[in-house]
């Protein structure tokens, strides 16, 4: 019997079966007139995404290129960067600050919080330096969110940039660029976007190219301004990837069809009957300020966390994540974004079940599905 599974885990996420097939039709050329409208409406659709009135740029690579070409694009190396970590991929993108250069300060935050904005005011007013700040909106390794709106209001009133990495929270969560005063934007393609890995997409507003028109970025395939001329004669600088392009089209006329509001509700409903379920079977939720879109929980005393996601792959074919860094074996993480469903997280919420019962966690069994149950039946009326 040929194994069924479900890939629950924050990135990279299910991709419907309809979005595979398109980009297994046979690949066309890119400097095309066709591949030019292609390319033009997949920007458009970006930006109702987005809710921005700014050019999104398509960049052949992962969430980290786009978000890599954002800050060493548009930070200029004369003044300082605030680094916003609170996991890992806050942590990485101080990393790319000292590996081109660009001196930065680090806002250290405790893992499963969100960042303070108070913290972030009171570094900026102690250091005029600073002239950036980058954050992420939901930390994928943790399971928390930062509050970027009123982030936001801090660096505009500062005259500071912030650029958000909204790779796990871009398409799944309340994210509005142009009203919450935000300069630029990164999002991967194998989250929120139903798509597989290999394509990242930058937004970037007007203050944030002022900025970078000061100084030449110490980046070649990754300067966002080669992108921007390019983007602006509906044409790619480099080759695109554009098969993934081809399912990203589809995938975003879906998001259209459904609606962007409707789709931040459905997150947030497989969020809390997630939150929960897990809470019924005895999980302690690790994020202090949790996501919607990630929920991670601890894996209980007694239950070897290697052993439980083995068992829920190869038990029932469901793919949650484990812990990163520190929390490598202590936590175990699941997805509600893109092409995930009520179904589906049922699903893994009843293996879960079984497979904790069969490692010998005390539960009754079905208390984390009824659980579960219950909160969607409250949301859906």
């Amino acid at each position: 019997m040929i194994r069924k599974v479900r890939l629950m885990t924050p990135g990279p996420t299910e991709v419907p079966a309809e979005i595979l097939l398109e980009m297994a039709q046979p690949v066309d050329h890119h400097r095309t007139a066709q591949y030019q409208a292609l390319l033009s409406e997949v920007t458009e659709l970006l930006q109702d995404v987005l809710f921005t009135k700014s050019p999104v740029l398509s960049i052949t690579g992962s969430g980290t290129a786009g978000m890599e070409g954002a800050i060493v694009t548009c930070c200029n190396p004369a003044r300082k960067v605030l680094c916003c970590r609170g996991g890992k991929f806050g942590e990485r993108w101080a990393e790319v600050c000292e590996a081109f250069g660009i001196a930065h300060v680090d806002y250290d935050i405790e893992w499963g919080h969100g960042a303070d904005p108070g913290a972030i005011a009171r570094h900026l007013d102690d250091d005029p330096e600073i002239g950036a700040v980058v954050v992420v909106h939901s930390e994928t390794s943790t399971g928390a969110i930062s509050d970027v709106e009123a982030i936001a209001r801090i660096t505009r009133d500062r005259d500071v940039l912030l650029l958000v990495d909204a790779i796990t929270s871009g398409g799944c969560l309340p994210l509005k660029m142009d009203a919450w005063g935000i300069d630029a934007v990164g999002v991967g393609s194998q989250k929120a976007l139903m798509l597989p890995p290999g394509l990242a997409f930058v937004a970037v507003g007007e203050r944030a190219w002022k900025a970078a028109e000061a100084f030449t970025p110490s980046a070649y395939y990754l300067d966002l301004k080669a992108y921007r001329k390019s983007l602006a004669k509906s044409d790619a600088p480099y080759t695109p990837a554009n098969t993934l392009m081809r399912g990203a089209l589809m995938a975003l006329r879906h998001i259209k069809e459904v609606g962007i509001e409707a789709i931040w509700a459905r997150t947030a409903m497989l969020a809390a009957a997630t939150r929960a379920a897990c809470e019924a079977l005895g999980l302690k939720p690790y994020a202090a300020s949790p996501s919607d879109s990630v929920t991670a929980v601890w894996v209980p005393d007694g239950v070897d966390e290697a052993a439980l996601r083995k068992q829920m792959r190869s038990d029932f074919g469901i793919q949650i994540a484990g812990g990163q860094g520190d929390l490598k074996g202590r936590i175990i993480r699941f997805s509600h974004m893109g092409y995930t469903d009520v179904i589906d997280t049922a699903g893994a919420i009843a293996a879960l079940e079984l497979v904790l019962h069969k490692l010998g966690h005390t539960l009754t069994l079905g208390a984390g599905l009824a659980a579960f149950q219950q909160e969607i039946a409250i949301r859906r009326g």
